[in-house]
């Protein structure tokens, strides 16, 4: 906690420059303070704290995720002193103590003196004049910070919600000193023509002088403060152009005071029954909802935080962020505007509101501080029911860019923000409504559905709809506190926090891929055909290289416009693993596409041999020999019951009518295959063994029903024997019917693990679906045997995860019986709101067609078995 606090000192102190006639800063946080706790752990004693902090985080008090309505009613405040001096040169001007962030009630006392109100709101900055409270030498400041608000409005708005809450001075502290003749504020509206106009709170004459991101003057200064640049540079997500606005105050011919503004020139309008443009441009939200958040210090984070976040956001492919459910740190946001993201901003209220006259100071706090924000474009007030109208006509009047304001949850502002459709009503709202439609919550993730898992249907229809403006994930990262109380050990509130793309120290979980590859601006296939989906960034500002074996290379950028198709200019080899990897202008990784150009075999296995293998039989069984290989059969089931792999192959939702077993030599191979019959074993079941000990498995057989789970063969396999396995196919993360996308195909290993998605976070999963496997080695506690396929498009399975479910029963991840299964057809996976089949056409059963058992329509599945242990 300290090295965090002193990262954020380091990272602040860097954000003002002190020259003679800008605001001089003083941190009085990045410190221990004195403090006393009234209630919970460390509670009745004065000791210090770190500020900024949330103080459960540190040890004191008590842990409280929103939902725990008892905890919430009990009284817990803290109590913070802290002396400090002020500098000698700032005699004669303006000192203002300004507070970032302080959870929930704040009550600020200088030299035993109120500096003003107590404030009511945790997210928001506020401030005091404090010039006249102040004296020479050291000054006492105190603070008494209240948990829970006096406020029921406050209460209901920010607390009682989804998401933890905590108590503290969680953001920055200092003091600001400016000259009696100072400017107050100052608000700006620029616009994509480039037109400039700014609104500056300031009792004299301002004149303003315009600066590029590299720092040179466009240019002369100007008095008037509504004016027109030419040949200026947009600022957009996918070219987040910033300039800098200096204002210079003067008075009796001098320069009292300088106030520097980063700004981008941007255009955003709502065409009503059309769609959201920005620059002119109709734009697709590829979104998510991110919390301020760290397992180690919650709500207080830093730059760097903020940086990492808004990197990994943009490593998916994201352009929009939504803010949930309150106003971020002034970092996250200017983090947005350097490094491009779209970004919805929204008042505190989950499912309560603000009272009137409480919400109206939060606002105008709110716009205040993050208005001239070029990534912000959306307001939102409130979430899911947690509005107040009446604070609507506040946003437009307080916001000179007149940016459009969502009620998340409904329609409003002719945008329908619908939360957790199902794909159906969904997509029938896109195609047959006639609003725009932008939920800013879908897919909400639980453990490891939802985000990935239903997305590829969901964006399809997104993206192709004229009236759809993309929407956002819930959400970015799980929520899991450290619980000093509990051994360090992280709490995400058992299913509640763990609904995020990452873990609560970012740790990538099987979507993060599968939106990166989703959500690609740049789409490839295995025909080499490219479809732009950048709005502003043609083909040819990014680069292409390709890889396979040894050879790798540049690729031509071909020039292909925003929203247009055309072809990358490059021969697919005969054989081998292809790789192509398309970069940003930025250099940044947009996708990596795997296309595997040989079909799986067995070329290198050894089917020969003279000796032929020996078969006796032994009660039920036939014993078998081949080449030190030993192996069982039962006579009546044709099942493999004596080797690593025993009591297999079982048919998974089909009938296991294998029957009239008999064995044959053909050559030097022995042949052990059942008989078909149309009415009764139309499933057939052959085994080959070798010679050389290799034993192949073909089956013939039809599922169950028109519509299945899932489709192929299981055996047993005792689960603590196996230590790892190595595969070619996809990886390294497992997958979901309705979750494919991602993987990149190639040769992995893998340890063992028990890890259960949300609740530990060793990624990747061990146990689950891997696709395209063409051969397996598993690695057991004795010696290994290898599994190989001739059949393509196989899903390998390994063992079952921990079944889990939840009060409407969405998310039930489902396995076939057995151990180890070569899949066909696999299941797929629900969300925390929806149930698999409600997330699209991926998320159903599998279809299966098997017209009056015809032999030539049966499924057919092919594998070869190595026990020879190397």
């Amino acid at each position: 906690m300290k090295q965090t606090i002193l990262t954020l000192c380091m990272m602040l102190t860097g954000i003002f420059g002190l020259h003679a006639q800008e605001t001089d800063i003083q941190y009085l946080s990045c410190t221990n303070w004195e403090f006393y706790c009234t209630a919970g752990m460390q509670s009745g004693k004065w000791t210090t704290i770190a500020v900024p902090g949330c103080w459960e985080l540190q040890g004191f008090g008590k842990y409280d995720y929103g939902f725990a309505k008892d905890s919430i009613r009990g009284k817990e405040s803290g109590l913070y002193k802290y002396a400090f001096q002020v500098p000698a040169n700032w005699k004669g001007k303006q000192i203002n103590i300004v507070f970032e962030g302080v959870m929930t009630d704040a009550s600020v006392s200088i030299n035993g003196k109120r500096a003003g109100a107590m404030h009511q709101g945790a997210f928001y900055a506020f401030k005091y004049d404090i010039t006249h409270l102040l004296k020479s030498g050291k000054n006492l400041l105190e603070v008494k910070v209240d948990k829970q608000s006096a406020n029921q409005s406050v209460n209901a708005a920010e607390r009682q919600g989804d998401f933890w809450i905590f108590g503290g001075i969680f953001r920055p502290v200092y003091l600001e000193a400016l000259p009696p003749q100072h400017i107050e504020q100052v608000v700006i509206n620029a616009t994509a023509d480039g037109h400039f106009m700014a609104q500056v709170e300031a009792p004299a004459k301002v004149s303003m002088q315009l600066y590029d991101d590299r720092g040179n003057k466009i240019g002369g200064p100007v008095n008037k403060l509504d004016t027109m640049y030419k040949e200026i540079q947009t600022w957009s997500a996918e070219f987040p152009r910033l300039y800098t606005a200096e204002f210079s105050l003067h008075s009796n011919g001098k320069t009292v005071h300088v106030v520097r503004q980063k700004f981008g020139f941007r255009t955003v309008a709502v065409r009503p029954r059309d769609g959201v443009y920005v620059n002119g441009v109709k734009v697709k939200f590829k979104g998510v909802n991110r919390h301020s958040f760290t397992p180690e210090t919650g709500r207080t984070t830093t730059r760097e935080v903020s940086i990492e976040d808004v990197l990994l956001m943009k490593e998916m492919n994201m352009n929009a962020v939504r803010m949930s459910h309150y106003p971020p740190d002034a970092h996250f946001l200017e983090v947005c505007d350097s490094l491009g993201m779209y970004v919805i901003d929204e008042l505190a209220g989950w499912h309560g509101h603000y009272d009137t006259p409480t919400g109206t100071k939060l606002v105008k706090e709110m716009i205040s501080h993050d208005v001239n924000h070029p990534s912000i474009i959306f307001w939102a007030n409130g979430n899911e029911g947690g509005h107040n109208s009446d604070l609507d006509h506040l946003f437009p009047e307080q916001d000179p860019q007149r940016r459009p304001v969502l009620h998340p949850w409904l329609l409003f502002s002719g945008i329908e923000t619908q939360h957790y459709r199902e794909y159906n009503y969904g997509i029938g709202n896109y195609e047959n409504g006639r609003e725009i439609v932008m939920p800013t919550e879908f897919l909400h993730g639980q453990f490891d559905g939802g985000h990935g898992a239903g997305l590829e249907d969901y964006w399809e229809k997104m993206w192709h709809n004229p009236l759809s403006a993309g929407g956002f994930l819930w959400d970015f990262a799980d929520e899991g506190v450290v619980r000093h109380d509990l051994h360090d050990s992280i709490d995400t509130d058992h299913f509640r926090g763990a609904d995020g793309i990452v873990g609560p120290h970012h740790e990538k979980e099987g979507s993060f891929y599968t939106i990166k590859e989703v959500w690609s601006p740049i789409q490839l296939d295995k025909t080499m055909h490219i479809e732009n989906r950048y709005h502003f960034t043609n083909t040819d500002q990014c680069s292409f290289s390709y890889k396979i074996g040894a050879d790798s290379g540049q690729i031509p950028a071909p020039h292909i416009a925003p929203g247009q198709n055309g072809e990358l200019p490059f021969k697919l080899p005969a054989e081998g693993i292809l790789y192509i990897t398309a970069k940003d202008p930025y250099n940044r990784e947009l996708f990596t596409w795997s296309f595997p150009l040989d079909k799986p075999d067995v070329a290198g296995l050894d089917t020969t041999g003279n000796i032929k293998p020996l078969i006796k039989e032994e009660d039920s069984l036939w014993v078998v020999a081949a080449n030190g290989v030993q192996l069982a059969f039962n006579k009546t089931t044709g099942l493999l019951e004596g080797a690593p792999l025993f009591h297999g192959p079982v048919l998974q939702e089909g009938a296991n009518n294998f029957s009239g077993f008999s064995y044959a030599y053909e050559g030097n191979r022995l042949v052990i295959s059942s008989k078909f019959d149309r009415q009764e074993h139309y499933n057939t079941l052959e085994w080959t063994i070798f010679p050389s000990g290799i034993v192949k498995l073909h089956v013939s057989y039809f599922p169950g029903a028109y519509f299945t789970s899932f489709t192929g063969l299981n055996f047993s396999f005792p689960e603590q024997a196996l230590l790892g396995v190595d595969y070619k196919g996809n990886g390294p993360y497992r997958v979901w019917k309705n979750r494919l996308k991602g993987g990149r195909f190639g040769t992995w290993h893998k340890d063992y693990n028990d890890t259960e998605t949300g609740e530990s976070w060793n990624y990747p999963e061990f146990k689950g679906y891997y696709s395209q496997m063409y051969w397996c080695k598993f690695i057991t506690r004795t010696k290994p045997f290898t599994v190989y396929t001739t059949t393509e498009d196989v899903f390998l399975r390994l063992f079952t995860p921990a079944w889990k479910t939840d009060q409407w029963h969405n998310y039930e991840p489902i396995f076939p019986n057995g151990d180890i299964s070569f899949m066909q057809g696999i299941s797929a996976i629900g969300t925390k709101t929806q149930r698999n089949e409600t997330t699209g056409p991926m998320g159903m059963k599998n279809i299966f067609y098997d017209y009056e058992k015809d032999p030539a329509r049966a499924l057919q599945l092919t594998l070869y078995f190595d026990f020879s242990g190397k």
